[in-house]
């Protein structure tokens, strides 16, 4: 599983991730308590707007930074935006109100909206080989949840001793670990064919997602996969410490519950990922959070409960994410990935747009039971749009028939011609030989 880490610059990149994702998960604990100092009770409503600001800015940036990024520099691009989230944490401490939070907030995420699809995408250049790819995707999930382990428990240990809103600097002090091992990594070099043009560059991504049906399936699940999310990192501090009347580090270490699930999936990932598909991975983790939340609108009535709710919760959630990067790489060519990890980046976050104020929101205006029951709705929506988009039968090698191509083009050289047109097999993206999704042969 960690073979990818004998390759030195995807070694420097984890790292950077690692150190990155570890800031900003003391963050996530300090936000949290910061909204119940600001709102009490109601702290889910402002953690719900914050979320959903952060969505809004992952939606518009993704796309437009992904294109205007395409050829600048990728490490001055990488780390000028660790700088920029450094500086956005160590000023996050000085907040007192809640606009202020918002104001921060937006910054930070505009900023990673532009730092995740291009550091995403770098990764299968780095790793052409599917099987190091696969096992770089598990190892990426599990430093994504260090977020949810390692950060929450560093955080309980250090809010015995300190403020939470100390807590911040350790975020400041991630970026900067993380910029400077960026610096250190020998990153591939930008492509000196042609560029695509902007408005391909900016839109083709999402064309591939609107003809690509196992990435309209994608689309579904990640409906269901921010359902069970939103319920997590919105109302963790609601249930912990409004319901049941418990301090901040409970909350750290239930969020290290949901992590721990999440981290124990990700361990399993490449090995059932030889046995299963990605579809049925990703389908499972969907029907698995939408049953913890339906469960947890009845049983979340005491904390060693939602710590083992949560749990689950992880299983479920890693199943959901982790398979997704084999789904986008196997649907694209290298000159469109990076538009297409910025869209996948921008449509999934739509999912979370709509599932964090619906978290907050319910939960703050009737109760977290209510929320648990209108999120499990939503996710079981988006699992059963998941198994009907995504078709069950979706081979490495797809037979298909060209009706398109002239019979001298030179992708048809292996194709039997019959009164149809020419038909062969082979793994399929929508590209100039394929600008709709093939046609199957007779």
């Amino acid at each position: 599983m960690f073979s990818p880490l004998r390759h030195r610059a995807y070694r420097h990149l984890f790292i950077a991730q690692v150190a990155a994702l570890l800031g900003t998960g003391m963050a996530t604990v300090a936000l949290g308590l910061l909204a119940h100092d600001l709102a009490g009770a109601s702290a889910g409503e402002i953690l719900g707007a914050a979320l959903a600001i952060k969505m809004i800015a992952y939606i518009g940036v993704a796309p437009f930074a992904s294109a205007l990024a395409a050829k600048l520099p990728r490490k001055t691009l990488l780390v000028s935006l660790d700088v920029v989230r450094a500086g956005v944490a160590a000023a996050l401490p000085f907040v007192g109100e809640a606009w202020q939070v918002y104001a921060l907030m937006t910054v930070l995420y505009v900023a990673s909206a532009a730092f995740t699809p291009a550091f995403q995408a770098m990764i299968p250049d780095l790793l052409p080989d599917e099987g190091e790819y696969t096992k770089a995707l598990s190892l990426s999930r599990l430093a994504a949840d260090l977020e949810s382990v390692a950060s929450p428990v560093a955080a309980a240990l250090l809010l015995a001793v300190m403020s939470y809103n100390n807590l911040f600097v350790g975020t400041a002090l991630g970026f900067v670990v993380s910029a400077l091992f960026v610096v250190s990594a020998v990153l591939p070099a930008l492509s000196r064919a042609q560029p695509l043009p902007f408005m391909r560059r900016l839109t083709g991504g999402l064309r591939l997602f609107a003809l690509t049906p196992r990435l309209r399936g994608l689309m579904a699940i990640s409906l269901a996969e921010a359902a069970g999310g939103a319920m997590v990192f919105v109302n963790t501090v609601v249930l912990v410490q409004s319901r049941f009347g418990l301090s901040g580090q409970h909350t750290a270490w239930a969020l290290a519950a949901f992590g721990l699930g999440s981290m124990g999936a990700a361990v399993a990932l490449p090995r059932l990922l030889t046995r299963v598909s990605d579809r049925s991975a990703m389908l499972w983790g969907a029907v698995i959070m939408t049953g913890v939340l339906l469960a947890g609108s009845v049983l979340a009535t005491s904390y060693v409960v939602l710590l083992g709710l949560w749990a689950v919760m992880g299983v479920g959630y890693s199943l959901t994410l982790t398979p997704a990067g084999r789904a986008l790489r196997r649907s694209s060519n290298a000159q469109d990935r990076p538009a297409l990890f910025a869209a996948q980046f921008a449509l999934s976050h739509a999912a979370w747009l709509v599932a964090y104020p619906v978290a907050g929101l319910v939960s703050a205006a009737v109760d977290p039971s209510a929320a648990f029951l209108v999120l499990a709705g939503l996710c079981a929506v988006g699992t059963v749009l998941g198994f009907v988009i995504w078709p069950a039968h979706d081979p490495a090698d797809l037979p298909h028939v060209h009706d398109n191509l002239s019979a001298g083009d030179a992708h048809l050289a292996d194709a039997k011609v019959t009164e149809a047109g020419a038909a062969h097999a082979h793994p399929v993206v929508i590209d100039d030989s394929h600008p709709r999704w093939p046609k199957r042969p007779d």
